[in-house]
């Protein structure tokens, strides 16, 4: 493969980026579109501030009619006729209220007008549609429903003009009617209030307030409502009415009794611009205003839908979540009890014959002395096969200066992993291999724990306890976190479960038999180890998991060298569940590995860390557009499922705990990184593209393995 073509896999590509970028950009534009068009508001009542002075308002529109027409000079009000009420409904339209209320209305053949919000409206364009069908017509209530008073000039043109818009996409016409939010009757203008009026006046609106509140938004029954919808007079008039902004039930049972009762009595219903002689509200739009109406419903719909499956997908999450940690809580725990006991009771024979150690070595000066002096140092009888693959910084020439007994050394052409932990098998005189990377240091106890369960003649395979032992670097402690509340909690968990997916290339240990029969180590993916264990599990052998047997590793210091380690891993491990995939299907052992361990790691090894983010990104979109309170209220109830289970997983490693006060740092960044490598490996997977291995660079620092003061007692 040429070499420019390996760069586009594995490296910087500004094609990547531009496309990351607009999709990021065309994710955040649909949640602050969503989030506008969604945003919490107060209803009318709740809008309400200590009245102001209105000494500026004429007194012909402080003791005029409810309709206020400002276009002209002088101003004038307009009344209603005697007998005659417009039955007017604000807040909507409603998906649930609406819906009834209109049904009302046509039961009894009258009309209603409604003030629509335009974000709303945006939503719900049917149901605008529909009460244009019935024969109501609608006014304007503002886009999100601020108080005008205290907006801009700019804001007020904004809010009236997407509503507009909301308008003409639904039902392609305008209105000239408008009710200013937690505005009530005109003698109760103030002096800002009423230079809004003006303002409207100025932008071709008549404004139309109330005659009488229906006070449905108290919700104190049926009756009080039927009551106070009541005229007192035979003087016609608005009726306050809600179609949305709540429970509206009692709303709808009220009007059902209204309506006949005011019949009965002589009165007439009306629309609002019939009641008082006007032009119908409701014109024809612009092309224009109908183009970018249509645009507007139709991203709302767009974005509606996309943000809903969002939360589904959030709930997906919570459920994932705490299915982890009802997992963690019992088997885990059942896991590391059984491990106890047995070792406690233990009384049957124990593994004593010799192992061979294979270490697979490319450029590892840094770290080969150390691994190799701690193998040596080991309580078990072992023979170490340092496989050096190419190495070009002296690797082998460094194990042979040590002269240490009981080591070989083999030099062969750099051909990766694989081919270096082949040859050391085949190199291999004893029938368990056990298997160490070349930035591995063993305790002294390590190899004997960890082939204790080869007494067992099923077993093909045993994972060790892999840890961090550079924990210096705050990138290197986020890792030590994930180690033990991730990778060694989850073999708990396969290991009851009989369906391990990984043995770690740090420390584990193989039978010969079982690694002869599946064709030894695998090239196929980057991650050799999962596929290799997946190949065994598949075949019958049981791969179990020994977490006495440690091993100290180090792990990358910064987020780049993480990144491209990840990066690899996480494509390796797509690679190997694609390649495992028939087991899903098979029967026998192979059946129940598919069926159980890949669906594990499909669950929580892909769909949680890509889906784990939304967490994040609904705080944010909640702290703006929904309410602040439940929303860190929610976001701190995860944080707090996380918190327990590190504290328990850190219990049963008999790990100090003090390093999770880092815990919430590494879900707002960390997280994000692990998101980000697995988009990239999934995308890069989806496109074909074979990634080359990526070498990391190594520092020798294994200043948090026990073993180091042991093994480094003959550096220098």
């Amino acid at each position: 493969m040429p070499s420019r073509i390996r760069r586009r896999g594995s490296g910087f590509s500004v094609g990547k980026f531009i496309v990351a970028v607009v999709v990021l950009a065309t994710f955040v534009a649909v949640l602050l579109l969503n989030g506008v068009l969604t945003a919490k508001t107060s209803s009318d009542a709740e809008g309400h501030l200590q009245r102001g002075p209105d000494d500026q308002v004429p007194v012909a529109v402080h003791d005029g009619g409810s309709a206020i027409d400002t276009i002209h000079d002088p101003v004038r009000t307009l009344s209603y006729p005697a007998k005659t009420i417009a039955l007017t409904f604000d807040d909507g339209p409603d998906p649930e209220w609406t819906p009834q209320i209109l049904e009302v209305l046509e039961k009894y053949q009258v009309p209603g007008t409604f003030f629509v919000l335009g974000s709303l409206a945006a939503q719900h364009p049917d149901l605008v549609r529909e009460m244009r069908a019935t024969g109501s017509e609608i006014g304007l209530h503002t886009f999100t429903h601020p108080n005008l008073a205290e907006a801009s000039t700019n804001r007020i043109d904004r809010e009236l003009t997407l509503t507009q818009l909301a308008l003409a996409g639904a039902t392609g016409e305008i209105s000239y009617l408008v009710r200013p939010p937690y505005s009530s009757r005109s003698d109760a203008l103030t002096n800002t209030e009423y230079e809004v009026v003006r303002e409207l006046g100025e932008r071709g609106y008549v404004t139309a307030l109330t005659d009488f509140d229906s006070r449905d938004w108290e919700r104190k029954g049926v009756d009080v409502i039927e009551k106070a919808s009541t005229p007192s007079s035979d003087a016609g008039g608005a009726l306050l009415l809600h179609d949305a902004g709540g429970d509206r039930a009692q709303t709808v049972a009220a009007l059902d009794r209204l309506i006949p009762q005011l019949q009965a009595q002589g009165w007439r219903f009306t629309t609002v611009s019939e009641g008082l002689g006007l032009p119908t509200a409701n014109t024809p739009a612009d092309t224009w205003d109908r183009i970018f109406g249509m645009i507007l419903v139709g991203a709302a719909g767009v974005s509606t839908y996309i943000v809903r499956g969002l939360e589904w997908l959030l709930l997906l999450v919570g459920a994932l979540v705490v299915a982890r940690l009802a997992i963690m809580v019992v088997v885990a725990r059942r896991h590391a009890k059984q491990s106890r006991l047995a070792t406690r009771s233990r009384s049957g024979p124990w593994f004593t014959d010799p192992v061979s150690v294979v270490v697979p070595a490319y450029n590892e000066k840094e770290c080969i002395e150390h691994t190799v002096r701690s193998l040596v140092a080991s309580d078990h009888p072992v023979e170490i096969i340092v496989v050096d693959d190419g190495s070009t910084d002296g690797t082998p020439d460094i194990v042979e200066r040590l002269g240490l007994p009981g080591v070989r050394v083999i030099r062969q052409p750099n051909g990766g992993k694989p081919a270096a932990l082949n040859a050391g098998i085949r190199a291999a005189r004893h029938e368990i291999v056990v298997m160490i990377d070349g930035d591995t240091v063993f305790e002294p106890t390590t190899v004997g724990t960890l082939v204790q369960p080869f007494v067992r003649p099923e077993v093909g395979a045993v994972a060790g306890n892999a840890k961090v032992a550079n924990r210096r670097s705050l990138v290197s402690r986020w890792q030590h976190i994930e180690y033990v509340m991730g990778f060694n909690l989850d073999r708990r968990v396969y290991d009851l479960w009989r369906c391990m997916t990984t043995v770690p290339g740090a420390v584990g240990a193989f039978r010969r038999a079982a690694l002869i029969e599946v064709g030894g180590v695998s090239d196929d993916t980057l991650a050799e180890d999962t596929d290799l264990t997946m190949a065994l599990c598949r075949a019958g052998w049981r791969v179990v998991y020994e977490e006495r047997a440690r091993a100290w590793t180090e792990a990358p210091g910064t987020l780049g060298q993480l990144w491209r380690q990840r990066y690899r891993w996480s494509y390796g491990t797509i690679q190997s569940m694609w390649k495992h995939r028939a087991s899903v299907v098979a029967r026998g052992p192979a059946g129940h590995f598919g069926r159980v361990g890949l669906l594990n790691i499909a669950l929580f090894q892909v769909v949680l860390p890509l889906l784990a983010p939304l967490v994040d990104v609904f705080l944010v979109y909640g702290l703006f557009f929904l309410d602040p309170v439940t929303t860190l209220l929610a976001w701190g109830g995860v944080q707090l499922i996380q918190l327990f289970a590190a504290v328990y997983a850190f219990r049963l490693e008999r790990e100090k705990i003090r390093v999770l006060w880092l815990l919430p740092f590494q879900q707002i960044v960390y997280r994000q990184l692990m998101y980000a490598v697995l988009i990239q490996s999934i995308m890069t997977a989806l496109a074909g593209i074979r990634l080359k291995w990526q070498k990391l660079r190594r520092t020798g620092d294994f200043g948090g393995a026990p073993v180091e003061r042991t093994v480094g007692a003959g550096l220098g």
